[in-house]
């Protein structure tokens, strides 16, 4: 009974956060496709103004969601800022751009900088796998997404979190509203619109992530702590 109460005291802040987040600005799957869409130049190179615009508006997806995905939300919404920051200190175009210049200073000094925007991406870079898995499974047809997200966190975010965070997290998405309601936040119409613009979404997402993936490791960037 006890186990039961607590659940559906979480399930209640967290129907609370998605009515917040939602006064404060509805998240919209258009928007994150037609950012991630722009992302992509004829030259593989990823540009930082679409990218970050998709953040933001991936960033009001999970905000949507309540405290369950607070670890992560707040997280991106420093990094996020951290980026726009070096983005506007510099002049960075592209991601690529972005690397070419750190790297100027050497492997060993970029290592050492705990604000460097490649580390900054680096930890967006994590996030957005977990979330490209993640809208698949939505799209899949899956209808427990505790399962859906669980998966999706313990292939991409899982490895880089301690102990205490994984089992958190874990015990936090059991409390996730139906998959009904996840169409429902997409906020483009019925659920089989809402099904079919994820359809459009995922690829472009996918291929930001492999390119961004290529690039940290023909630079060896993977590991930056």
């Amino acid at each position: 009974r006890k186990e039961e109460e607590e659940v559906e005291g979480r399930r209640r802040r967290w129907r609370r956060g998605a009515m917040a987040a939602a006064a404060a600005g509805p998240f919209s799957l258009r928007e994150v496709l037609d950012a991630f869409r722009r992302c992509v130049t004829e030259q593989r190179e990823v540009l930082l103004e679409p990218y970050l615009s998709g953040w933001r508006g991936l960033i009001r997806f999970l905000q949507s969601l309540g405290a369950v995905f607070s670890f992560i939300s707040k997280d991106a919404v420093a990094k996020v800022a951290l980026l726009e920051g070096h983005q506007q200190q510099h002049g960075f175009v592209s991601l690529q751009s972005l690397v070419q210049h750190e790297l100027a200073a050497g492997l060993a000094a970029l290592r050492a900088r705990s604000d460097s925007g490649c580390r900054t991406v680096l930890r967006l870079h994590r996030a957005l796998r977990w979330l490209q898995l993640f809208l698949e499974g939505l799209r899949s047809g899956e209808p427990r997404t505790s399962v859906l997200c669980t998966d999706a966190y313990n292939a991409s975010l899982a490895q880089h979190h301690p102990w205490v965070v994984r089992k958190a997290a874990t015990v936090a998405f059991c409390t996730l509203p139906s998959r009904d309601a996840f169409l429902e936040i997409m906020n483009v119409g019925s659920q089989e619109e809402a099904v079919a613009m994820l359809g459009e979404a995922i690829p472009y997402i996918g291929d930001v992530y492999s390119i961004t993936q290529e690039l940290f490791t023909q630079h060896k960037l993977l590991d930056l702590p």
